[in-house]
């Protein structure tokens, strides 16, 4: 892999990890179209980690509080005016274990499915569908209001999210709003379970990383990032900007063409 080629994946990775389109998704579409080559494993988890750094930076402010909230639960116990951020830790947690359980039942067919760019395209286009749905979900709610099993609902969609065609951010925003979460919460709530769920993506990555580290060179893997990390943080702002707008479902008119040439091409 070169330079050039480096800062494309991270170009592809940081617009498509954010906005719903499936990155996983668009990268398949992309090897099968321009014949691009496989991800060294080492520069996927530093793509991977850049997109972790930029939900961080993105929420500093709100995870900061829910820290806070823990600290305070450990060593002196929660005030009234804790309630919200307690709750949105117990619903961050029932909607982890629920994309654990999902991703562990679905990775050992991940393979399988990846291997069809044609179900990646019929995935595309039913993503595009949920988001065009998506507006017609009046969600007014706010996390007090949410029961665990709503948590683990949206848990159940991010699981669904490691198929190559759905996008994470996308079935998670639209479950979230299905939920009755109103738009600014849907959208942080789908990040914020984003959180663990990559660390936990890299943890598993990390383990089979032995002694790849000279495969990609340090200036490489440092454009790949850089790219990855920039565009990632501008997207990022865009989607929730739009998802406050309420015009998450833009999306839609182009993940369903897009799925529907994919399926007729490839």
């Amino acid at each position: 892999m070169n330079i050039f080629e480096a800062i494309f994946l991270g170009a592809v990775q940081g617009i498509t990890e954010f906005i719903p389109v499936s990155s996983s998704g668009h990268l398949i579409i992309l090897r099968n179209f321009i014949g691009l080559k496989e991800i060294p494993l080492l520069f996927d988890i530093l793509l991977h980690f850049s997109t972790l750094l930029v939900v961080i930076i993105i929420f500093r402010s709100r995870i900061a509080q829910l820290f806070i909230v823990l600290y305070r639960l450990i060593r002196s116990g929660v005030g009234a005016e804790d309630r919200e951020n307690l709750k949105t830790i117990y619903l961050i947690l029932s909607a982890t274990v629920a994309t654990a359980v999902v991703g562990f039942l679905i990775l050992p067919l991940e393979d399988f499915l990846v291997g069809s760019p044609r179900f990646v395209s019929i995935l595309l286009v039913l993503t595009g569908i949920l988001l065009f749905v998506s507006r017609y979900f009046k969600g007014e709610q706010g996390y007090l209001e949410m029961r665990a099993v709503k948590g683990a609902f949206i848990g159940l969609a991010q699981g669904l999210g490691v198929l190559a065609g759905i996008s994470r951010s996308g079935i998670t925003i639209s479950a979230a709003l299905l939920c009755g979460l109103e738009r600014k919460r849907a959208g942080e709530f789908s990040f914020l379970i984003a959180i663990p769920a990559i660390l936990g993506a890299l943890i598993l990555q990390i383990k089979d990383v032995d002694n790849l580290i000279a495969v990609v060179n340090l200036p490489v893997l440092l454009a790949g990032l850089i790219s990855s990390f920039i565009l990632g943080f501008f997207s990022l702002l865009l989607l929730l900007r739009l998802i406050n707008r309420g015009k998450i479902y833009l999306f839609s008119y182009y993940l369903i063409p897009v799925g529907i040439l994919t399926f007729l091409v490839l």
